[in-house]
């Protein structure tokens, strides 16, 4: 059994909003399974399909009070595309960030409500990846979460070491998923998140115990929630859905 992953939650005051922003940013279309929920996938997408990490929206009035430990990073074409999308995210609301990243390669920006993300500069490596080069998660020990993550996942290890671990869909397509070493504490619930499947006749119970065994920790919440929420290793929240 495996899981792989599908989508990203995003927490937000006002989803429908942020959920436009996103939506124009990525040339995404918008829907929603109910109130309070506003979902972005690409047109024609047929999911769940690793070409693309989608994202859900869910309304919260939880106030940001620190960096979110999952960003996504944005890729460019070329430099004329990188300066144009820039631009262009300036003009539907985003803002340059400080995060002390220094002289960094790549701009950190900030979306409506303050959620950190990246444009990187282009390369080899994201000419094929969509509008989302990666989703990158802050860890302290990379090694630990590629261990945990490249067994909890059918994805593909591509490196690891101490400053980083990177997977990718082992079909080759998509968005990357990095961790991302850094001094940064977690403190609170991440609002930012990720959610992983189980494919179609999987058994859930199943795959919950195999993940519990890789050491995820069950997270109790109400009765309402229909699938499954865990943590990793390291504390990072993820929610397991329903296979297919």
């Amino acid at each position: 059994m495996a899981t792989r992953l599908v989508q990203i939650t995003m927490k937000a005051r006002d989803d429908s909003a942020l959920g436009g922003f996103w939506a124009q940013v990525l040339g995404w279309e918008v829907s929603s399974e109910g109130p309070g929920i506003t979902n972005l996938e690409p047109p024609d997408f047929a999911y769940p399909d690793p070409v693309a990490v989608c994202i859900d929206l869910v309304a919260s009035q939880e106030p940001k009070t620190a960096k979110n430990r999952v960003h996504v990073d944005l890729a460019t074409t070329s430099t004329q595309h990188e300066a144009e999308l820039i631009a262009r995210l300036t003009e539907l609301g985003a803002a340059r960030a400080d995060i002390g990243q220094g002289d960094a390669e790549w701009t950190v920006m900030t979306d409506p409500e303050g959620n950190e993300f990246c444009v990187l500069k282009p390369g080899p490596l994201i000419q094929d990846t969509g509008p989302i080069a990666s989703v990158v998660v802050d860890c302290a020990d990379p090694r630990e979460m590629a261990r945990f993550w490249g067994e909890a996942m059918d994805w593909t290890l591509l490196r690891v070491t101490d400053h980083n671990a990177v997977l990718r869909s082992a079909k080759g397509v998509g968005p990357y998923l990095q961790f991302l070493r850094t001094p940064d504490v977690k403190t609170g619930w991440n609002r930012v998140h990720l959610d992983i499947r189980p494919y179609r006749g999987d058994d859930v119970d199943v795959e919950v115990a195999r993940l519990r065994s890789l050491g995820a920790s069950i997270i109790e919440l109400d009765e309402s929630v229909t699938w499954t929420v865990l943590s990793d290793p390291e504390g990072n929240e993820f929610c397991l859905l329903a296979p297919a």
